[in-house]
């Protein structure tokens, strides 16, 4: 049981926690991020439109087509990503309505989209893109350790690159020049621009950043928890990666353990609903328990939390 609570935590944490680094991307050079629902299912739809064009056409199965699906679904997610930055950085739309538009348009294009892709595959305008199950690997040798060799047992493709893609943001962001001037958008923009730094193309840039890492936990929830593309990509995991980069107080690596704490917390729910053989109408109750864990977390540490100052605010650098 501990083993299942640690393999199915980790597989639920890892694209959370892709999805609230780039909200951290975003945020930190100071445009608010709440697209991140609308920007995660359009990276999951690109992503299962390549799967679906190719599973026909190439050779060797999910092992083979991953890499470009993964490839597609980070290009969708940061080609929508740049739809909320236009609104916020060029037409200076109100961030909040920006991103919240942002998740209306991508669910509603999406869902028409599939339809049409369908009923030109196959001839039923269905809303779903079958994926089928996602590939898993073992790690040799590690694997074999009892309990945290669960850390290293039927881990999906898509974990490494996570994984990689993290300590990369972690070294961009708290360790280059991109990275200061990129915080610095965030709290003080008016220095930035001073120092002859654009605030506009480093915000423009976060944000391909933060579509990029979105897409790929996107296409993880879509291949591993549904095994297809559907409106059900669409339950609040975007809304979930933002609580877990605020509990996180924006920085990555308190964001990580928060969000294992909500991928050990609904594995550790499900597990129990098995254990105790409780009914389906049951099960619903515990598999909300990462969001009331967010609320609660929300609660008590939201007070001690520090924003970019300059989150959500208004600006336009006047060079005259």
């Amino acid at each position: 049981m501990i083993d299942r609570i640690i393999i199915d935590g980790l597989a639920f944490a890892l694209p959370l926690f892709a999805m609230a680094i780039g909200g951290i991307f975003s945020e930190k050079s100071g445009i608010t991020m709440l697209a991140l629902e609308g920007i995660q299912g359009f990276g999951a739809f690109c992503g299962a439109l390549v799967f679906a064009y190719l599973s026909p056409l190439v050779a060797g199965g999910p092992r083979v087509i991953v890499y470009p699906v993964i490839l597609a679904a980070m290009l969708g997610g940061m080609l929508f990503s740049l739809l909320h930055a236009f609104m916020s950085i060029r037409f200076r739309v109100n961030q909040v309505v920006s991103g919240v538009v942002v998740n209306i348009l991508a669910m509603s294009l999406t869902i028409f989209l599939t339809g049409l892709v369908n009923e030109g595959l196959t001839g039923e305008a269905s809303n779903k893109i079958w994926l089928g199950a996602a590939p898993r690997f073992n790690v040799p040798g590690l694997s074999s350790i009892p309990v945290l060799g669960a850390v290293f047992r039927e881990v999906y493709i898509f974990s490494p690159f996570i994984i990689v893609f993290a300590v990369i943001s972690v070294v961009l962001l708290y360790r280059t020049r991109f990275g200061l001037r990129l915080r610095a958008c965030g709290e003080n923009p008016q220095s930035v621009e001073a120092a002859g730094v654009s605030v506009k193309q480093t915000r423009y840039i976060a944000l391909m950043l933060c579509g990029l890492l979105t897409g790929l936990g996107g296409m993880n929830f879509a291949y591993t928890f549904s095994a297809n593309f559907s409106p059900t990509i669409y339950m609040g995991y975007g809304y979930l990666a933002i609580a877990a980069l605020i509990c996180g107080n924006w920085d990555i690596r308190n964001t990580f353990l928060t969000c294992l704490i909500f991928g050990f917390a609904r594995s550790g729910g499900y597990q129990l609903i098995l254990k105790l053989g409780m009914s389906s109408d049951l099960s619903d109750l515990f598999l909300m328990i990462p969001y009331v864990l967010t609320l609660l977390l929300l609660l008590f540490f939201s007070r001690h939390n520090h924003p970019p100052s300059a989150l959500g605010a208004d600006y336009e650098y006047d060079r005259r």
